[in-house]
């Protein structure tokens, strides 16, 4: 068989698809699921049970003795429970069974899942509801049932559940925009994304014996390597050997779950790189995302490897991200952000533009909120990801266009025309017009945007849930406004020329990592949250509140606890690689410092017998600085370890937010400068960690 033939036939040859479906369902219940996939119709008991008895004897023939619901907590990573599919007969033997209800719903014990206060710890009742929408699977001879994951009350308490909420409220917003285009042909919008994601490969050997990166997915100390990325050697280069293996492993698995893995490169950092699939609709991508990071970190250790999806492993080079390339799409494939090339096309894509660059302007304090963790907090601003400051790049074309609205000039110097909406044709807008603006956290790229502030480690909903809520509450508005006017031209050429006017200020097409631009956007009004503490103060402001809870997404008791959810974490965070730190100073590197310091001493003193003191510069200069950065460096961490009692810290969790952003993190940073100072002077074989240059230089 030819590569060629081995991937087709192998693409996703693990999944319960549309294709398998066919194949195993009678008609009527294949049609039923139809349904259920494109327009989210509700499954009778009896269609699921067939549904059920289908899918068991598939995941059976494929070698599955257990299925799990498997489900995206507020835990930042999925959760399974396996049962297996035997049933006890009357004559002591086993038959394999899988019910309707079993598929449909399950009820794992929720009591030490994150809630935020939503229920007591010692109510341990959850459950999982199937999504029939995104695909079963099957991994290591276990069926998995995407699901979503809710309290004994109803509240979400996962990812999946008010993603799924906002798909739908801005389904529902978006087809009453393009019905008053004329389209009474699409009858349902969904948004879709690509999400790239960036990681470290390190030696398995390393990472072993590095108790940061073990604790806490980051070096908490490391002086810098005499090299690092400044030769963009690295960026697009050769691949070594065995990340070439570990690739190619990777697509595999990853294609026979029906995973669109498309693209594989060296990033820009030694031991980065990344992965970017092809668009699906959200709630599959993020999915398939989590899959993607489960399947990384699985196979890299059978090749020898660690993957790190860290935000910031390495201080000095560049940090990981997962840049989340988001649209919208009719279900007869119609991309509502793809310019088009007739007056109807063109006036409907800049409704939809518009609405994206109001509700991106809007709801900015939410889009940065939805991105905010303490590992990103090291990446964003860095000069090497978009500043904490959101804001949005078009191209110097798409931005000629909407000032010519505005401004009601003409478009092109050949037509002197003023430039209308529905009477002026614009002239074909190219895919590719302009340049790409990697510093733009918010960047439009020819029909998609790409959102670029995401950390590697985080699940892709947070985003997504704020992204289409948000742009479901500006298409909400303009349909209302549409709806009720007179002269539809009239008033769509207005709301649109009217918009640009009120937003153009989160419009930035320059260089985001010019420290003038940080001072630019203040003046512009917009936000500038620079830590996670920082962002969350915002989560509950009237406006955003309002947001989700007219548009069902979340209710205000949800979102209070997935504020103080996310607070928790981040201040878990901190606590683990502070006492991290704290440990490893204590019972490994001062300790090593202080033997050397006594080699050196004793150099010094044998070495006096037979010379003056001005023949021994090595001995005495380096005895010197390394007793003045042990000095300070036990100082830092005295301070440190006394920051980390009980009776320092506030109770309430924004306060101890704040007080982890505030007290603790600059006294980790300061107690780091000053190890990271005395590595150099300390011999490869006392300092008891590997160093970067070890790290990262792999063989």
């Amino acid at each position: 068989m030819t590569a060629s033939g081995f991937v087709t036939d192998n693409f996703g040859s693990m999944v319960f698809d549309e294709s398998t479906m066919r194949s195993k369902l009678p008609k009527e219940t294949y049609k039923m699921m139809q349904a259920s996939l494109h327009y989210g119709k509700r499954l009778d008991p009896e269609t699921a049970s067939v549904v059920a008895n289908a899918m068991k004897d598939w995941a059976i023939e494929k070698g599955a003795t257990h299925y799990t619901h498997w489900f995206q907590p507020m835990t930042g990573i999925t959760a399974e429970k396996h049962d297996s599919f035997i049933s006890p007969t009357s004559d002591g033997k086993v038959i394999m069974e899988f019910s309707g209800k079993e598929l449909v719903r399950g009820e794992p014990d929720a009591s030490s899942f994150p809630s935020g206060g939503l229920r007591a710890t010692f109510e341990a009742r959850g459950y999982t509801a199937w999504d029939p929408t995104s695909f079963a699977f099957i991994k290591d001879n276990t069926l998995y049932i995407p699901t979503a994951f809710c309290s004994y009350g109803g509240e979400a308490l996962d990812q999946k559940t008010p993603l799924l909420r906002s798909m739908e409220a801005l389904n529902k917003q978006a087809v009453r925009v393009i019905r008053l285009f004329g389209n009474i042909t699409d009858t349902h919008i969904k948004t879709t994304v690509g999400p790239e994601q960036e990681y470290f490969l390190i030696d398995q050997t390393h990472y072993k014996q590095r108790p940061d990166l073990r604790f806490t997915g980051r070096t908490l100390f490391g002086a810098k390597a005499p090299k690092g990325q400044e030769m963009d050697d690295h960026y697009f280069g050769t691949l070594k050997p065995r990340v070439k293996a570990f690739m190619a492993e990777l697509d595999n698995e990853l294609w026979k779950l029906g995973v669109l893995a498309k693209t594989e490169h060296n990033e820009a950092a030694p031991a980065q790189h990344e992965l970017a699939p092809i668009f699906t609709t959200t709630n599959i991508a993020c999915d398939h995302n989590q899959v993607t990071m489960d399947l990384m970190q699985k196979i890299a250790r059978k090749h020898g490897l660690v993957c790190l999806l860290h935000e910031k492993p390495f201080l000095g080079v560049n940090g990981s991200g997962k840049h989340n390339n988001w649209s919208m799409t009719t279900n007869s494939g119609v991309n509502l952000l793809e310019p088009g090339e007739t007056p109807y096309e063109n006036a409907q894509f800049l409704l939809f533009l518009v609405a994206v660059i109001k509700a991106v302007d809007e709801y900015q304090d939410l889009l940065r909120i939805s991105v905010a963790s303490a590992g990103n907090d090291h990446r964003l601003g860095a000069h090497e990801a978009p500043p904490a400051v959101v804001s949005m790049f078009l191209g110097d074309e798409l931005a000629a266009i909407l000032d010519a609205i505005e401004c009601g000039g003409a478009y092109d110097a050949k037509d002197r025309e003023m430039m209308r909406i529905g009477v002026h044709v614009l002239p074909k807008f190219p895919k590719d017009s302009t340049d790409r603006n990697r510093t733009s956290p918010f960047a439009f790229t020819g029909n998609k945007f790409e959102f670029r502030m995401l950390g590697s480690s985080a699940s892709p909903a947070s985003a997504n849930i704020v992204i289409n809520t948000a742009v479901a509450q500006v298409l909400k508005e303009f349909a209302d406004i549409l709806e009720a006017a007179d002269d539809f031209e009239a008033a769509l050429h207005e709301l649109i020329r009217e918009t640009i006017t009120r937003h153009k200020r989160i419009l930035f097409n320059g260089n985001g990592y010019d420290a003038n631009w940080i001072n630019d956007a203040e003046s512009r009004g917009l936000s500038n949250y620079r830590t996670t503490p920082e962002a969350l103060r915002h989560y509950l402001d009237e406006k955003n509140v309002k947001l989700f809870v007219e548009n069902k997404v979340f209710s205000e008791t949800e979102l209070s606890a997935r504020k103080e959810i996310t607070e928790e974490n981040y201040c878990k965070v901190i606590n683990i690689e502070a006492l991290t730190m704290i440990d490893m100073v204590r019972t490994a590197i001062l300790p090593a410092v202080s033997a050397y310091k006594k080699t050196l001493t004793d150099a010094c003193i044998s070495a006096k017998q037979f010379c003056t003191e001005s023949d021994l510069p090595y001995e005495e200069e380096t005895l010197g600085l390394l007793a003045k950065y042990s000095s300070a460096a036990y100082h830092s961490l005295r301070a440190l370890e006394h920051s980390m009692k009980e009776d320092q810290k506030p109770t309430a969790s924004e306060a101890l937010a704040a007080y982890c952003s505030d007290t603790i993190l600059p006294l980790m940073e300061e107690l780091r400068c000053e190890i990271d100072a005395m590595e150099p002077l300390i011999p490869k074989d006392v300092w008891p960690y590997p160093t970067y240059a070890d790290i990262l230089f792999y063989e």
